[in-house]
């Protein structure tokens, strides 16, 4: 491609994102700047149609932008400049609050979805107690070393008494905290025999029910702001595409595995739907970006919207509010 034809073709995607109207050679010539006749701009609209740039939907005269077309503008041609946003600051509080919360300027920000993939939370605990509830009914509390609570019942053969439950927990802090769960089963294992047999037999079970809430919360999805799809107009008049994108919500596995593929690169990345698997939806784009505690990724968050969305401001929200989770993440 010239330098003639990248401005055309930049011109026409911009113009679309503006108005999502398709862009005829009259507005083209307008948008571009360029002094060129109908005739010559038409040529090239040819040719970029001929590349698999640009489509001419149903009998209109105008283009609008394929896939391949909008991955090359956003590659090559987007310029992002920084404007000042209002984001609000995230308080280092309970890492869900923090990422609901950003799920939510996400959301208010771009006017569209927005979407957090909270941490695989690890298999180790920094402090475990047994509160009883009643006759061989006990709740195991459970403490992540990244400040997160998991309370589980368990229903144990033998009625313990709340001073062997203060004992059983007293041992596990003190000699298994901060381990993780499969070692501390092992080295249990190992322990039985030096232990009464009621103190083993309970502290084998809350080790149990703990790797079990711990396998059953592996990380998560938070979304915010589906409803803001309604009013986008490439939606609003496709009911068939907008229950589209509502499935692709409700399945949380298979977002799960989106942001997983955006968490392979470091800085702000851009999945265009129709362009690969990755984005199995024509009608969706997603800009995302990654989060970070310690310096280690320990996340993924984005804007899920549709292909016509303004990427240059997409990018500045995603890229400020990571860099707001990284900061309350950091200071917990």
């Amino acid at each position: 491609m010239d330098d003639r034809s990248k401005l055309l073709l930049k011109a026409l995607v911009e113009r679309y994102i503006s108005d999502g109207q398709p862009v005829g050679s009259r507005t083209l010539s307008k948008a571009s700047g360029l002094e060129l006749s109908p005739a010559t701009i038409r040529n090239v609209m040819a040719d970029l149609e001929d590349l698999g740039l640009i489509v001419s939907p149903h009998t209109s005269s105008g283009r609008i932008p394929t896939a391949k077309g909008y991955r090359l503008f956003v590659d090559t041609m987007l310029t992002v400049q920084r404007d000042a946003f209002n984001a609000p600051s995230l308080a280092p509080d309970q890492p869900q609050k923090v990422f609901a919360n950003a799920a939510h300027i996400l959301s208010d920000l771009s006017h569209f979805v927005g979407v957090v993939m909270a941490p695989r939370r690890s298999m180790v605990f920094r402090h475990l107690e047994f509160l009883r509830l009643s006759d061989k009914r006990l709740l195991v509390i459970i403490v992540t070393p990244e400040g997160d609570v998991q309370n589980r019942v368990i229903f144990p053969e033998v009625d313990y008494s709340q001073q062997q439950l203060l004992e059983t927990s007293n041992y596990l802090n003190a000699h298994f905290a901060g381990m993780a769960l499969d070692e501390v089963r092992t080295k249990l294992l190992s322990e039985v025999d030096r232990l009464r047999g009621e103190i083993a037999t309970l502290m084998k079970a809350a080790v149990e029910v703990s790797t079990d809430a711990m396998a059953q919360d592996q990380g998560d999805v938070v979304i915010s702001g589906e409803r803001n799809l309604l009013s986008v107009s490439d939606f609003s008049s496709d009911m068939g595409q907008l229950r589209r994108a509502f499935d692709l919500f409700e399945q949380k596995a298979q977002l799960m595995r989106l942001l997983d593929d955006s968490a392979k690169a470091p800085g702000v990345r851009i999945f265009i739907g129709g362009e690969s698997q990755v984005v199995p939806f024509e009608e969706l784009s997603i800009v995302s970006a990654n989060y970070h505690v310690n310096g280690e990724v320990v996340g993924t968050l984005g804007v899920i919207g549709p292909t016509r969305m303004p990427y240059d401001r997409m990018i500045q929200i995603v890229d400020i509010t990571s860099k707001l989770v990284t900061n309350a993440l950091s200071h917990q």
